[in-house]
């Protein structure tokens, strides 16, 4: 299925995971030029591709490159019970798995690969990174969460105890999930759009996606040296979902001979939910960005 709209393509589809899951697809592309790249998005968590991340694919399918993404599993149009994460790794793997059936197309081999992530979907893409070090370009990473805040950092006894409940009932949803938005994103019309959304998960947090969280934020923050990819890390400094000080960690102790961090003062966690003016800033940063390695980079596909 095929909708054209303000020059752009839009399509969906759907892929089966190894697991024999159903998982949404989505691509946006320009109906009379040709991609100079490849973004692939990843969403957060509750999240989904389609319509929450649509803008941010107009914006970029405008900055010259065809965007794709996909609904993980229990998220948006993809199968599986909502909002469940039973393992994280798994999620890495169907995002790995269907991104590279796309950049193995014989028009897109020779196309540099960016990945896109916003919070949790940051989380994917650095993961996915240290998956296959050597095959991306490149990525964006808005608030990516990759470290649990002192605050909410759990005493060990905690992890322990929800290890044990975990392997009895793992789907139990005991985690409560307040409605945070009006301190996560400025723009009331996006809060409108994001309540009245049917394929946005917005209920109790299951105990096991709690765990699969919790685990590979930890090890994340303990791994931040492996990550050796050019990437740009953009966060509000008045986000109150995921803590400022993972990105300056992220940006002080990772490998990558290329990396920049964005801090905007005074901005939430939604980082395109925020007053026109300064949204048009931080996609500013962001395509200068891409642009600037998408002609000095040399392809992924030719290292």
């Amino acid at each position: 299925m095929a909708h054209y709209r303000d020059g752009i393509k839009y399509e969906e589809g759907f892929t089966v995971n190894s697991r024999g899951t159903r998982l949404f697809t989505c691509k946006w592309t320009s109906k009379k030029l040709q991609p100079k790249a490849l973004v692939f998005i990843c969403h957060g968590y509750g999240g989904e591709c389609s319509i929450s991340m649509a803008d941010t694919a107009a914006r970029l399918v405008h900055a010259g490159y065809a965007v794709h993404g996909i609904d993980q599993e229990g998220h948006g149009k993809s199968s599986g019970p909502k909002g469940y994460i039973s393992s994280f790794g798994d999620i890495v793997k169907d995002c790995a798995d269907y991104f590279k059936i796309v950049c193995e197309k014989p028009e897109n081999r020779m196309k540099k690969r960016f990945l896109y992530g916003f919070s949790m979907g940051g989380t994917v893409v650095i993961q996915l990174h240290r998956k296959d070090p050597t095959y991306w370009d490149g990525a964006v990473l808005l608030a990516p969460m990759c470290k649990i805040g002192n605050d909410m950092r759990p005493h060990p006894v905690v992890v322990g105890a929800l290890k044990m409940i975990c392997a009895v009932v793992p789907s139990w949803r005991a985690i409560p999930s307040p409605d945070k938005l009006d301190k996560v994103c400025k723009d009331p019309q996006f809060r409108k759009e994001f309540r009245s959304n049917p394929y946005a998960y917005k209920g109790n947090m299951a105990l096991q996606t709690g765990r699969e969280i919790l685990a590979v934020s930890l090890d994340i923050e303990k791994n931040m040296e492996e990550v050796t990819l050019p990437f740009l890390v953009l966060q509000g400094e008045d986000d109150v979902v995921v803590d400022p000080e993972g990105s300056r960690l992220l940006h002080e102790r990772a490998s990558s001979r290329d990396k920049t961090l964005k801090l905007y003062p005074g901005m939430w966690h939604v980082l395109m939910a925020e007053p026109p003016a300064d949204v048009e800033r931080v996609f500013a940063d962001v395509t200068s960005w891409l642009q600037e390695r998408t002609t000095a980079v040399p392809s992924a596909a030719g290292k």
